[in-house]
């Protein structure tokens, strides 16, 4: 579908979308990608499987925030528009909500209400962004090639992980070199 195409009901449904998925984003926007995926491929069909997965994987390797990846899917889906309709629904709440509650847990840093929600905030996070891993794993792992590359690469960062202090961006790096190397 192109920006030709899009109706401003569609325009509308695409920043509603993205306006209600910002105040679920705990993690990043990235968080919510398997919801984002379910709109814009499976309910509307505005983008395929490929699409979507390139979206990310492009926006992802490009320099800059990770919120990129919005636009990227904002821009695949309806244009110039489109990047600036999901850009503003993903933006506008999540950052006027976490100005006024930083300054309000800043102000209240001591209070157990606010350590208790930190706390609790953490297995969620992490559950988000594992469901958001394995959706961008899908593809690989139903191949036959890459399956079980794929699949060792998942075990060994999930390991690594939980057993030393190794900085996230160094098996990031080494998943972009086996990456570029073909092995993965």
């Amino acid at each position: 579908m192109n920006a030709a195409t899009l109706s401003a009901s569609d325009y509308l449904a695409l920043f509603l979308q993205f306006l209600t998925l910002s105040l679920l984003s705990i993690g990043g926007a990235i968080s919510t990608a398997p919801e984002m995926h379910r709109f814009l491929v499976l309910q509307k069909g505005w983008l395929n499987e490929t699409q979507f997965t390139s979206s990310i994987a492009l926006a992802q390797a490009a320099p800059g925030p990770n919120i990129l990846f919005v636009a990227v899917l904002g821009w695949n889906t309806a244009g110039w528009m489109g990047a600036a309709v999901a850009m503003l629904g993903i933006m506008l709440p999540s950052t006027t909500l976490v100005l006024a509650a930083t300054r309000w847990a800043e102000a209240n840093r001591e209070a157990l209400a606010v350590r208790a929600f930190t706390s609790g905030m953490t297995p969620l996070t992490l559950g988000l962004l594992t469901a958001t891993g394995w959706l961008l794993a899908q593809p690989y792992v139903a191949d036959p090639a890459h399956r079980w590359t794929t699949l060792a690469l998942m075990a060994v960062t999930v390991l690594v992980v939980l057993r030393t202090r190794l900085s996230l961006l160094w098996l990031v790096a080494g998943g972009g070199v086996l990456g570029a190397l073909g092995w993965v």
